[in-house]
């Protein structure tokens, strides 16, 4: 969902989130979005990016990113955040991306929407949703018993 014309069409939170669909966690074959990490996203005018008050020129935005993630200390922390920023850098109108990582309220499966939780094979029979504490990963039980899905 990109503008038609950037220099004229409004630029909004739908558009970045739309692009930040682009944007996985490199173990999961959902986007962040979807698997309910991008908690918040704010945009703000930046009136000191280059060009800023040329006529012709777009208006350019920070952008800033409040994402949390499955568990505290994840590896791939460093890839998503360099995923999201790159992914936003495509953008001409974002002068600038912040990515804030948050811990509360703290992630649960619950977050994933849907359409992820289908492509996990998460769905409704699920009998429990927790973390393997020896491994340190988030699980989910399906109604069969032997069936773990594994979320990280």
């Amino acid at each position: 969902m990109h503008p038609a014309n950037p220099q004229t069409a409004a630029f909004s939170e739908d558009d970045i989130r739309a692009a930040l669909r682009d944007c996985y966690a490199p173990e999961l074959p959902c986007n962040i979005v979807d698997l309910g990490l991008v908690y918040g996203v704010a945009l703000t005018l930046d009136r000191d990016a280059p060009g800023a008050g040329i006529p012709g020129v777009p208006e350019r935005y920070r952008v800033d990113i409040q994402l949390t993630l499955t568990t505290p200390g994840y590896a791939a922390q460093t890839q998503i955040v360099a995923q999201i920023e790159n992914r936003l850098a495509a953008f001409e109108r974002v002068s600038k991306t912040e990515v804030e990582l948050v811990w509360q309220p703290a992630w649960t499966p619950e977050r994933i929407s849907p359409e992820c939780r289908k492509r996990l094979g998460i769905d409704e029979g699920s009998r429990q949703i927790g973390i393997d504490n020896e491994h340190g990963r988030s699980t989910a039980l399906p109604a069969r018993k032997n069936d773990l899905v594994q979320l990280r």
